[in-house]
């Protein structure tokens, strides 16, 4: 055994090791990649969630209250319809982001979007709910549209 060990692998060297310093320098900024595999995971949960929420929509129980007039009145089958359209989007989305696919991204803040709205529009049936779900959908846009790529990422 000597006293000067090989350093390990993904460790700088006491000399500074260049490789190191290239690899560091290749990631964008720390907090929003990871926002991005955070929104993934977000989108996952979401589109799961919004699938159940739409079940139960559909399901004729009385899980939703039934509400007077209301200006954006659908029964509550159709908002079940669209809630579990959206939520097998939002899964397909949120796995497309964790597998880091170029189309996941642009996909994730259009259903994200729409799910925003689709919330919003549910309101009276589900509102501290609603309110939850609107806040991960901004979330997860804000996350999705602050990622900056490397422009030499594309290019070999």
């Amino acid at each position: 055994m000597s006293q000067h060990a090989e350093p390990s692998p993904g460790r700088p060297s006491h000399g500074g090791d260049a490789s190191w310093a290239q690899r560091s320098g290749d990631r964008t900024s720390g907090w929003v990649t990871g926002g991005v595999v955070f929104a993934g995971v977000l989108l996952l949960l979401n589109g799961a969630l919004a699938v159940l929420q739409g079940i139960a929509a559909i399901s004729k129980d009385d899980v939703y209250a039934r509400i007077g007039t209301y200006v954006y009145e659908m029964n509550l089958t159709g908002w079940g319809i669209i809630h579990v359209v959206l939520g097998a989007l939002a899964l397909v989305t949120g796995y497309g982001l964790l597998k880091d696919m170029a189309w996941a991204r642009v996909a994730g803040i259009v259903f994200a979007s729409l799910s925003l709205i689709a919330q919003f529009l549910f309101l009276p049936y589900a509102p501290v709910w609603s309110v939850i779900m609107m806040a991960i959908d901004v979330f997860v846009i804000w996350a999705l549209a602050s990622r900056q790529d490397d422009p030499s990422r594309g290019r070999a």
